[in-house]
């Protein structure tokens, strides 16, 4: 019988500047390009490199060799970046006069949605 994954709701969402608190890439920062929630992971560009070990394919106009190309990492081993103060932080909510609901900052209280 194959383990369950446990899916946890991703607050991250894409385009957010992102750094990476743990594992070999730690201290990094760079920009979500892709979220995975059913594996609970996320696409950061220029983080977590991995080497692939491709076959040319003339069809498809693919060289052979070694290709480095950005992996998945766990969404716990990242915090998303306020753009307001710039530190590392947690996600809070919060709801505008309009009655929009944002996400904030919890150092600053800005918010990081646009």
């Amino acid at each position: 019988m194959p383990a369950t994954i446990e899916r946890t709701r991703i607050r991250l969402r894409r385009n957010d500047q992102v750094e990476v608190i743990s594992g070999k890439d730690a201290g990094k920062r760079g920009k979500v390009l892709q979220i995975v929630a059913e594996k609970n992971r996320v696409l950061v560009q220029g983080v977590n490199f991995i080497k692939r070990h491709t076959r040319p394919n003339p069809q498809r106009n693919i060289k052979g060799g070694i290709a480095e190309r950005e992996a998945p990492i766990h969404v716990s081993n990242l915090m998303v970046v306020c753009g307001e103060c710039g530190k590392r932080t947690r996600i809070g909510s919060s709801r505008l006069e309009d009655g929009r609901k944002v996400r904030i900052c919890r150092k600053c209280k800005g918010a990081l949605d646009r």
